[in-house]
Order: structure tokens, then C-alpha cells, then sequence
């Protein structure tokens, strides 16, 4: 059973910085791509960033490109979401996931493991 815990959301001011972090369990973590999403109350969840299973290769939303970096310790099993400059738009709660492919992808059908998701408020 995979599992997925994120962590180190929490409030803080606009233009400030956070890094998620998300802890996942299973010997096969450097097989799959990995992704962030966010979910703002009343709306869809949303592709926030992704990262291949190696190498690196990135894709972000065009809202958060410049300020958000997604980066991944294969050793740790564990997937980082660096978010500076933060805006007040960006407050939701933000899942990562686990993809169903080596390849980064925006799409959330293209992941099958998720977890619970970290509350990001971003005051004004």
C-alpha cells in the first residue's frame, strides 16, 4: 500500500515562502513521476507542478512558474514543493501525488496515489 504524507503548510504573509514536503512510502518511488495539485475552496483541484523520476524534467502551472520549484530526493522517497512570493490567490490546500508514469504530467487521471493534502493560507 503506498502512502503519501505531506507536510509544512501553514499561514504566512504575502511575498513570503514555504516548502511542502511529501513523504512517500514503497521501494518503487524513482519509478513514477511525481506531482503537486491545489484545491481552493469552491473550486477544482488544479495542477500545480510536476517532476519526472529522474533527471529532473519539470512542468509547472503558468500561474506559479518564477516562484514555485518541485525537486524530488530519490533516497528520501520524499517530493518538495518550493513556493516563494507567495499570493494571497495561491491559499488552498495542496496534494501531491504519485503518477502513473515516469513522465511529468498536468492532468490528475495521470496519478493514482494521493495524499491528504496540507493547508497553505496566504494572508494579504
Amino acid at each position: 500500500q503506498v502512502q503519501m504524507v505531506e507536510s509544512g503548510g501553514g499561514l504566512v504573509r504575502a511575498g513570503g515562502s514555504l516548502r511542502l514536503s511529501c513523504a512517500a512510502s514503497g521501494p518503487t518511488f524513482s519509478t513514477y513521476a511525481m506531482g503537486w495539485f491545489r484545491q481552493a475552496a469552491g473550486t477544482e483541484r488544479e495542477f500545480v507542478a510536476s517532476i519526472s523520476r529522474s533527471v529532473g524534467y519539470t512542468d509547472y502551472a503558468d500561474s506559479v512558474k518564477g516562484r514555485f520549484t518541485i525537486s524530488r530526493d530519490n533516497a528520501k522517497n520524499t517530493v518538495y514543493l518550493q513556493m516563494n512570493s507567495l499570493k494571497p490567490e495561491d491559499t488552498a490546500v495542496y496534494y501531491c501525488a504519485r503518477g502513473r508514469r515516469p513522465y511529468t504530467s498536468s492532468y490528475s487521471h495521470d496519478y493514482d496515489y494521493w495524499g491528504q493534502g496540507t493547508q497553505v493560507t496566504v494572508s494579504s
